[in-house]
């Protein structure tokens, strides 16, 4: 959704002077081909995907379904989600459910497409000026609460503090809470329409987090502490509705450091430790899983000369995983853990002159797994990663980009050793990318454009899939499958134009993406991959005016299948109109007072489009949020 709210009128809100930069310091230079969607208010994790082009998107309906994404054709377990470059981890089923992200505190989320990666950025604290003449008020905060179909209602609150010129704090938290059942349309067996109601989707979530960042003489640093507790319903498929209730809690604290110690030298650092706990109640038996995080990771930077840079980088990660499912969690949960240990290397160099910009890195990883039933001694694996990276200036404003790399997954902890569905001979997936593009951005007066298209190629070898068993068709088992071929197009375009009163501007992505099964002699060869959109669009226009604010967006997917055939295309159009109200005389706001209040209104899915993105799991019709926000 496009400008849902606007914080405040520009005139009183100048940017903080601590900038701090994400680090991330799991691969030192990284080979990488990014794209960034603005996040506002307003906006669902859902909301915010759909603006990516080569990205698939899987919800389960409602605030309570799981969310999770792909990437090009790889699954889901092949995209690495980051919270302000510190990654996300998840050893039970390598699909990190995103509903745990809280959008109203993020104000970007970069799609990295050579790392197969998204980073969502929290937004830092806006001060404004004190209005004495020195310098900046050291407070700052948001109030707001929204509420609208569904029985929807969350309220959130954000202080920001400014300890010093040096060092700046946060702290934010809002509450979810949502009856969720919506009425739908959906279609039967024989092709006859129906409505009814959809149940099993009510959530009350409550997420918290408190910020630092800070400034040395020559580098600067973040903290980061979050806590994310729901209790919710999981709706199952039309077919089989289900009752089962889910809890579930996670915690981490993380920090960042980047430090130049000379013109030859610079160090980033990353850490982090979680703790997250699941629990699914069901009519077919409770299950828990306790899952424990460590991870650290260091990159140095060498300044070889003017145009020379190169990076070594190591990392280690710890993950233990507890569950009655797998035998290591008795009724007074004592027993060991079942534990992964991993490790990552890496080594790059760049070039960058005028005219072309060049990088190539080597990547080793290993893992090792621990303490696994059945298994005398540790799961070992390893794999050696190349990539490179070569831009060419062409033009002022003109790029041409190309870069190809070798990513590598290991099966899941579920897909190897959950019990009655695992398997412990299952092969890690292989993957080759390969991308070429070209970039261009020109400004005329008040315009800014820009334009970009890609061409992109990923091999995959030893998909995992899942299918019935031959002993008993109600179990699902895991299996490789061979080769998967995706091959596809990624384009873009938008236009801003901006006046002392006025902004209007409008942008349309387009991705096609053929992925297809050719594994010799397999029953699906040359088939579509499962839930990939052949055809992607998506347009948004919006334009402001002295605090107004409109933006619409239209989001349409075609050519999915599953397993079960063909699904039907869609289509949807949302819309939102917000207004900004200074709470002072125009003299007052110059001094410094920067309070003003904001309304919006959000309206989705206007036509009331009945449509799926995972078969049987219907997603909301019409549905209306209104927002109120204080801003001081």
């Amino acid at each position: 959704m496009t400008a849902a709210f606007t914080c405040i009128a520009a005139e009183t809100m100048p940017s903080d002077t601590l900038n701090i930069a994400v680090v991330t310091a799991e691969r030192g230079l990284n080979i990488s081909h990014k794209d960034t969607v603005t996040i506002s208010g307003g906006m669902g994790i859902t909301d915010v995907l759909l603006n990516f082009p080569g990205l698939q998107i899987s919800d389960m309906g409602g605030n309570a379904g799981l969310k999770t994404i792909s990437m090009r054709g790889l699954g889901s377990a092949h995209t690495a989600i980051y919270i302000d470059g510190v990654r996300v981890g998840n050893m039970q089923s390598g699909q990190t459910d995103l509903g745990m992200i809280d959008m109203q505190n993020c104000t970007a989320a970069v799609m990295d497409y050579a790392q197969n990666s998204i980073n969502f950025i929290t937004a830092k604290p806006v001060f404004f000026p004190s209005g004495d003449g020195n310098g900046t008020r050291r407070f700052s905060g948001k109030a707001s609460v929204s509420g609208g179909s569904f029985g929807t209602w969350s309220p959130a609150l954000k202080f920001g503090w400014k300890a010093s010129e040096r060092l700046t704090l946060s702290a934010n938290a809002s509450v979810l809470s949502s009856k969720g059942d919506f009425p739908y349309h959906a279609t039967d067996e024989n092709g006859a329409g129906y409505s009814s109601s959809r149940s099993g989707n009510d959530i009350m979530q409550v997420r918290a987090g408190a910020d630092i960042s800070g400034m040395t003489e020559n580098g600067q640093w973040t903290a980061k502490a979050y806590f994310n507790s729901s209790d919710r319903g999981t709706p199952g498929p039309l077919s089989y509705p289900s009752e089962d209730r889910q809890k579930d809690m996670n915690i981490f604290v993380q920090g960042t450091l980047h430090q130049r110690f000379s013109r030859l030298y610079t160090l980033d650092l990353s850490a982090k430790a979680a703790y997250d706990d699941l629990n699914y109640i069901s009519s077919w038996g409770d299950s828990r899983y306790v899952q424990h995080e460590a991870q650290l990771h260091t990159s140095h930077i060498f300044s070889i000369g003017k145009n020379w840079k190169a990076s070594l980088a190591a990392g280690a990660q710890w993950d233990g995983l507890g569950s009655e499912s797998y035998g290591t969690v008795s009724e007074n949960g004592k027993s060991g853990l079942i534990s992964r240990f991993g490790a990552i290397c890496a080594m790059a160099a760049s070039l960058r002159t005028r005219i072309i910009t060049a990088e190539a890195a080597l990547e080793y990883s290993g893992t090792s797994d621990m303490n696994v039933p059945g298994l005398p001694q540790a799961n070992t694996r390893h794999s050696l990663s190349p990539s490179a990276d070569l831009r060419i200036y062409a033009a002022k404003g003109l790029e041409i980009t190309a870069f190809a790399r070798r990513a590598y997954r290991v099966p899941t902890f579920n897909e190897l050793y959950y019990s009655g569905y695992g398997n412990p001979h299952l092969k890690p997936e292989d993957a080759w990318l390969a991308d070429l593009g070209i970039r261009w951005n020109r400004s005329y007066g008040k315009w800014k454009t820009a334009a970009q298209a890609d061409a992109f190629f990923n091999h995959l070898t030893d998909k995992i899939s899942s299918a019935p068993s031959p002993d008993n068709p109600s179990i699902w088992l895991p299996y490789n499958i061979g080769k998967v071929l995706s091959a596809g197009l990624d384009a873009n375009a938008k236009a801003d134009w901006k006046s002392e009163a006025w902004e209007t501007g409008m942008s349309v992505r387009y991705s096609f993406q053929d992925a297809r099964d050719r594994t010799p002699g397999s029953t699906s060869y040359g088939s579509q991959v499962p839930y990939i959109a052949r055809h992607s669009i998506t347009a948004s226009a919006h334009a402001g005016y002295m605090g107004w604010n409109l933006g619409i967006q239209w989001n349409m997917r075609a050519g999915r299948c599953d397993t079960a055939g063909d699904l039907d295309d869609w289509s949807t159009l949302d819309a939102s109109l917000s207004k900004t109200f200074s709470l002072c005389r125009k003299e007052k706001r110059q001094q410094g007072h920067g309070t003003a209040l904001s309304a919006s209104l959000t309206a989705r899915n206007l036509t009331g489009a009945a449509y799926e993105l995972s078969r049987g799991y219907p997603m909301p019709g019409t549905s209306v949020l209104g927002s109120l926000s204080f801003m001081f």
